[in-house]
């Protein structure tokens, strides 16, 4: 984890996006706690800042409060996870079936670039840039601004779960896969076709989710 933050941004946005970008990338992990002192010299600011950026992740659900440990991340459960991917599967399949009747031809030009790139990437980071491009564009492309938020908020949520599915080639190359029928059943224009794909595509994802946990969890209890 870098200590400089980034000169652009408020000092209080900057935190927040740099835990964000380290729960994301698995350098905290849930149930990992969360003290202003610690986060302000990791940082190097005030912890008026800090306190922000605790704030908002307190509000995006990805941070709680305990009596006896005080803030950390959260950890969820596996209901709760299968509930997000269930909301997954609703969301993004309306915002498949809404793309494929509002896209542009430079949209779906676009969304075919971005696929192509991810036959091409090698090493997980590019995969999951590709893959969470694809499914922007695509969301983009329903022309929902109420969908979008909605699925920004599941996203976000889905920080916790830690490191991308994509680690594993085997769901890397089912993903592409299944990006290609969701791809064709937009150029057709064919929204049924386009929700089924796509539903099919989180349904796998979560699948996929459900089988790293069990790993992980199993060589934790090996350790």
């Amino acid at each position: 984890m870098s200590p400089k933050l980034k000169s652009d941004l408020p000092p209080g946005q900057d935190v927040y996006q740099r835990i964000l970008s380290d729960i994301r990338c698995g350098a905290r992990v849930p149930g990992d706690r969360l003290t202003e002192v610690d986060l302000a010299q990791t940082y190097k600011i005030s912890r008026t800042p800090v306190r922000e950026a605790m704030r908002r992740l307190e509000a995006d659900g990805l941070v709680e409060h305990s009596p006896r440990r005080g803030a950390s991340i959260r950890r969820l459960d596996h209901a709760e996870i299968s509930e997000l991917y269930d909301m997954r599967r609703v969301l993004e399949g309306a915002a498949a079936e809404f793309a494929a009747r509002a896209a542009s031809e430079v949209e779906l030009s676009e969304l075919a670039a971005i696929h192509r790139a991810m036959t091409e990437a090698v090493g997980t980071a590019a995969l999951y840039d590709l893959n969470q491009q694809f499914h922007a564009a695509l969301l983009d492309a329903a022309r929902n601004r109420f969908l979008v938020r909605s699925v920004a908020a599941i996203h976000k949520t889905l920080l916790i779960l830690g490191r991308s599915t994509m680690a594993d080639g085997t769901r890397a190359v089912e993903a592409i896969r299944e990006h290609a029928a969701i791809l064709e059943a937009l150029e057709a224009r064919d929204p049924l076709a386009a929700g089924e794909a796509m539903r099919a595509h989180i349904a796998a994802a979560h699948r996929a989710r459900l089988q790293l946990l069990r790993t992980s969890r199993c060589k934790r209890d090996m350790e």
